[in-house]
């Protein structure tokens, strides 16, 4: 007998993935201190190739354990849910500590930056040019995940095939363009609390953007395995709220960061 004959719920059998992703959190951690200080890279790259492979294979257990062995039930998805629910507003408050940095700066601009904001010696970029075409990707990656799931919900695969594929392009097309924006910036991390605002908040951001990729790029993997039906397909809806989510902490960024900031 399962253990479904006893209780609703889902018990995870021991795995060794929590130990060996914190192994690579720590080994990341440490590398990246080595690598800035003394430029050498390995521990970085083994702390790297290890947080992927964990992710991988852990990925793989929950997808096993949800498609094909029924764990999921009602109960154990409206858990999975709420674990969801409380991640993003974790995630709200961590943008919300960046931009409380921005406003505390910007909003009173000290003496030793010239009294003024953006400070003297800083050229802003111009919010029109490539931040107001990332802001129209982004949000046409919005409409077209939501297409995505409407073509779940209707049973129409091919067009959600189609609209998850158009939001993972999308969200490349935008990391793409925020590294050559990075590139071609006058101004770096070190030049004031302008520089070191900007680049954390808008490279977190980005940091969340190639996330969701990738958490898109899997769901569009199981959807063309036929992974997911009408009813069961809460990995979707998971990536599609923290899709949603990068979207509206942008129009933040741009609206404030960009626009107003400059």
């Amino acid at each position: 007998m399962t253990q479904h004959s006893y209780h609703p719920y889902h018990l995870v059998d021991p795995s060794p993935w929590p130990y060996i992703g914190a192994c690579g959190a720590f080994f990341t951690t440490v590398g990246s201190v080595v690598y800035f200080h003394y430029s050498q890279g390995w521990v970085l790259i083994l702390g790297l190739i290890t947080i992927i492979l964990t992710m991988v294979v852990w990925w793989r257990d929950v997808i096993r354990e949800s498609t094909y062995q029924g764990q999921h039930t009602l109960i154990v998805k409206r858990g999975l849910k709420y674990g969801m629910i409380l991640f993003i507003l974790s995630e709200v408050c961590l943008f919300f500590s960046f931009f409380w940095a921005f406003f505390h700066s910007s909003l009173a601009p000290a003496i030793d930056i010239g009294a003024v904001w953006p400070p003297r010696g800083v050229d802003p970029l111009n919010p029109f040019a490539v931040p107001l075409l990332n802001t129209a990707v982004l949000l046409s990656s919005g409409a077209t995940v939501t297409w995505a799931h409407h073509g779940i919900i209707s049973g129409k695969s091919k067009e959600a095939k189609i609209g998850l594929a158009l939001t993972v392009a999308l969200g490349i097309i935008f990391t793409a363009l925020q590294g050559m924006e990075y590139y071609e910036a006058p101004f770096t991390i070190s030049d004031s609390v302008y520089g070191s605002t900007f680049f954390v908040t808008t490279g977190a951001h980005g940091g969340h953007v190639l996330v969701g990729s990738t958490f898109l790029f899997v769901c569009l993997c199981r959807l063309i395995k036929h992974q997911y039906t009408r009813h069961h397909h809460l990995g979707f809806e998971a990536a599609a709220w923290y899709w949603h989510f990068v979207d509206v902490v942008w129009l933040f960024l741009f609206i404030f960061m960009y626009w107003w900031g400059s």
